[in-house]
Protein backbone atom coordinates (compact mmCIF):
# COMPACT_ATOMS: atom_id res chain seq x y z
CA UNK A 1 0.00 0.00 0.00
CA UNK A 2 1.23 3.46 -0.90
CA UNK A 3 1.93 5.67 2.12
CA UNK A 4 0.22 9.04 1.79
CA UNK A 5 1.47 12.24 3.36
CA UNK A 6 -0.32 12.62 6.68
CA UNK A 7 -1.16 8.93 7.08
CA UNK A 8 -1.38 7.52 10.61
CA UNK A 9 1.83 6.20 12.11
CA UNK A 10 4.08 8.36 9.91
CA UNK A 11 6.22 11.39 10.67
CA UNK A 12 4.06 13.57 8.40
CA UNK A 13 0.93 12.35 10.21
CA UNK A 14 2.52 13.23 13.54
CA UNK A 15 3.45 16.68 12.25
CA UNK A 16 -0.10 17.24 10.99
CA UNK A 17 -1.59 16.25 14.36
CA UNK A 18 0.84 18.41 16.32
CA UNK A 19 0.02 21.47 14.18
CA UNK A 20 -3.69 20.77 14.69
CA UNK A 21 -3.09 20.74 18.45
CA UNK A 22 -1.02 23.93 18.29
CA UNK A 23 -3.59 25.95 16.32
CA UNK A 24 -6.53 24.66 18.40
CA UNK A 25 -4.67 25.55 21.61
CA UNK A 26 -3.78 28.98 20.20
CA UNK A 27 -7.40 29.64 19.32
CA UNK A 28 -8.51 28.69 22.82
CA UNK A 29 -5.74 30.70 24.48
CA UNK A 30 -6.53 33.85 22.50
CA UNK A 31 -10.24 33.60 23.19
CA UNK A 32 -9.80 32.90 26.90
CA UNK A 33 -7.20 35.63 27.39
CA UNK A 34 -9.62 38.28 26.10
CA UNK A 35 -11.16 40.35 28.84
CA UNK A 36 -14.63 39.14 29.83
CA UNK A 37 -14.75 36.67 26.93
CA UNK A 38 -17.65 34.66 28.34
CA UNK A 39 -19.96 37.65 28.00
CA UNK A 40 -19.17 38.59 24.42
CA UNK A 41 -18.06 35.55 22.44
CA UNK A 42 -20.24 33.50 20.16
CA UNK A 43 -23.65 32.98 21.73
CA UNK A 44 -22.62 33.76 25.32
CA UNK A 45 -25.05 36.20 26.83
CA UNK A 46 -27.07 36.47 23.62
CA UNK A 47 -30.04 37.94 25.47
CA UNK A 48 -27.94 40.72 26.99
CA UNK A 49 -26.24 41.57 23.71
CA UNK A 50 -29.27 41.37 21.46
CA UNK A 51 -31.50 43.77 23.32
CA UNK A 52 -34.01 46.19 21.88
CA UNK A 53 -31.89 49.17 22.86
CA UNK A 54 -29.04 47.88 20.69
CA UNK A 55 -31.22 47.12 17.68
CA UNK A 56 -33.56 50.12 17.69
CA UNK A 57 -32.18 51.51 14.48
CA UNK A 58 -33.18 48.29 12.72
CA UNK A 59 -36.78 49.04 13.78
CA UNK A 60 -37.38 45.56 15.14
CA UNK A 61 -40.26 45.02 17.46
CA UNK A 62 -40.06 42.88 20.61
CA UNK A 63 -41.45 39.75 18.89
CA UNK A 64 -38.90 39.95 16.06
CA UNK A 65 -36.11 40.37 18.61
CA UNK A 66 -37.32 37.34 20.56
CA UNK A 67 -37.40 35.30 17.35
CA UNK A 68 -33.81 36.31 16.53
CA UNK A 69 -32.60 35.38 20.01
CA UNK A 70 -34.49 32.07 19.91
CA UNK A 71 -32.99 31.25 16.51
CA UNK A 72 -29.49 32.01 17.78
CA UNK A 73 -29.88 30.02 20.96
CA UNK A 74 -31.86 26.98 19.82
CA UNK A 75 -30.39 26.31 16.37
CA UNK A 76 -26.85 26.20 17.71
CA UNK A 77 -25.94 23.12 19.78
CA UNK A 78 -26.35 23.98 23.43
CA UNK A 79 -23.27 25.02 25.32
CA UNK A 80 -21.76 23.54 28.46
CA UNK A 81 -22.08 25.60 31.61
CA UNK A 82 -19.50 25.93 34.36
CA UNK A 83 -20.74 28.93 36.29
CA UNK A 84 -20.77 30.93 33.05
CA UNK A 85 -21.36 29.67 29.56
CA UNK A 86 -18.35 28.59 27.53
CA UNK A 87 -18.52 29.50 23.87
CA UNK A 88 -19.13 26.93 21.18
CA UNK A 89 -15.81 27.81 19.56
CA UNK A 90 -13.87 27.00 22.71
CA UNK A 91 -15.79 23.75 23.23
CA UNK A 92 -15.16 22.70 19.63
CA UNK A 93 -11.49 23.63 19.72
CA UNK A 94 -11.14 21.81 23.04
CA UNK A 95 -12.58 18.66 21.49
CA UNK A 96 -10.29 19.10 18.50
CA UNK A 97 -7.30 19.55 20.79
CA UNK A 98 -8.09 16.34 22.69
CA UNK A 99 -8.70 14.35 19.49
CA UNK A 100 -5.53 15.55 17.78
CA UNK A 101 -3.43 15.10 20.92
CA UNK A 102 -4.67 11.53 21.32
CA UNK A 103 -3.85 10.69 17.72
CA UNK A 104 -0.45 12.40 18.01
CA UNK A 105 0.33 10.18 21.00
CA UNK A 106 -0.77 7.16 18.96
CA UNK A 107 1.51 8.28 16.11
CA UNK A 108 4.43 8.64 18.51
CA UNK A 109 3.76 5.13 19.82
CA UNK A 110 3.58 3.73 16.29
CA UNK A 111 6.79 5.47 15.23
CA UNK A 112 8.72 4.33 18.30
CA UNK A 113 7.50 0.73 18.12
CA UNK A 114 7.51 0.65 14.32
CA UNK A 115 3.84 -0.40 14.23
CA UNK A 116 1.55 -0.11 11.26
CA UNK A 117 -1.67 1.76 12.05
CA UNK A 118 -3.19 1.23 8.63
CA UNK A 119 -5.77 -1.46 9.17
CA UNK A 120 -9.43 -1.07 8.20
CA UNK A 121 -10.81 -0.89 11.75
CA UNK A 122 -8.42 1.81 12.98
CA UNK A 123 -8.61 3.83 9.79
CA UNK A 124 -12.42 3.77 9.80
CA UNK A 125 -12.33 5.04 13.41
CA UNK A 126 -9.92 7.80 12.34
CA UNK A 127 -12.19 8.72 9.40
CA UNK A 128 -15.28 9.05 11.58
CA UNK A 129 -13.45 11.00 14.29
CA UNK A 130 -11.79 13.32 11.80
CA UNK A 131 -15.00 14.01 9.91
CA UNK A 132 -16.98 14.69 13.08
CA UNK A 133 -14.36 17.02 14.54
CA UNK A 134 -13.91 18.70 11.15
CA UNK A 135 -17.64 19.45 10.90
CA UNK A 136 -17.78 20.73 14.48
CA UNK A 137 -14.70 22.90 13.95
CA UNK A 138 -16.08 24.37 10.74
CA UNK A 139 -19.48 25.05 12.32
CA UNK A 140 -17.86 26.72 15.34
CA UNK A 141 -15.50 28.83 13.25
CA UNK A 142 -18.26 29.94 10.86
CA UNK A 143 -20.75 30.77 13.60
CA UNK A 144 -18.12 32.67 15.58
CA UNK A 145 -17.07 34.53 12.44
CA UNK A 146 -20.69 35.48 11.86
CA UNK A 147 -21.02 36.79 15.39
CA UNK A 148 -17.81 38.82 15.18
CA UNK A 149 -18.97 40.34 11.87
CA UNK A 150 -22.25 41.23 13.58
CA UNK A 151 -20.37 42.84 16.47
CA UNK A 152 -17.67 44.63 14.47
CA UNK A 153 -19.47 45.82 11.36
CA UNK A 154 -23.20 45.76 11.95
CA UNK A 155 -23.65 46.75 15.59
CA UNK A 156 -20.36 48.62 16.10
CA UNK A 157 -19.75 46.93 19.47
CA UNK A 158 -15.96 46.90 19.20
CA UNK A 159 -14.34 49.16 21.75
CA UNK A 160 -11.57 48.79 24.34
CA UNK A 161 -13.87 46.62 26.47
CA UNK A 162 -14.55 44.17 23.63
CA UNK A 163 -11.29 43.12 21.91
CA UNK A 164 -12.69 42.23 18.48
CA UNK A 165 -9.23 41.96 16.90
CA UNK A 166 -8.25 39.26 19.40
CA UNK A 167 -11.48 37.37 18.68
CA UNK A 168 -10.84 37.64 14.95
CA UNK A 169 -7.34 36.16 15.30
CA UNK A 170 -8.77 33.34 17.41
CA UNK A 171 -11.33 32.62 14.71
CA UNK A 172 -8.60 32.65 12.04
CA UNK A 173 -6.72 30.04 14.07
CA UNK A 174 -9.94 28.01 14.28
CA UNK A 175 -10.24 28.10 10.48
CA UNK A 176 -6.61 27.01 10.12
CA UNK A 177 -7.32 24.15 12.54
CA UNK A 178 -10.30 23.17 10.43
CA UNK A 179 -8.18 23.26 7.27
CA UNK A 180 -5.61 20.96 8.88
CA UNK A 181 -8.24 18.52 10.14
CA UNK A 182 -9.90 18.57 6.71
CA UNK A 183 -6.56 17.59 5.18
CA UNK A 184 -6.13 14.67 7.57
CA UNK A 185 -9.74 13.53 7.14
CA UNK A 186 -9.27 13.60 3.37
CA UNK A 187 -6.13 11.46 3.67
CA UNK A 188 -7.89 9.03 6.01
CA UNK A 189 -10.79 8.71 3.60
CA UNK A 190 -8.49 7.81 0.72
CA UNK A 191 -6.62 5.29 2.86
CA UNK A 192 -9.92 3.69 3.84
CA UNK A 193 -11.06 3.65 0.20
CA UNK A 194 -7.85 1.86 -0.83
CA UNK A 195 -8.57 -1.19 1.38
Amino acid sequence: MKVLIGSPGSASGLTLRITQCAFAASSIALMVSASDFSSYTAFCGAREILDTSDLQYLELDKLALDLIVAALIFTIPHLWEWGKLVSYLIASMGLQLLWSFGLACLDIYALRRKRDLQNPVLVSLFVVGDWVTAMLSLAAACSSAGVIVLYARDLDFCNPRIPCRQYEISIIFAFITWLLIAMSSHVMFWILASF
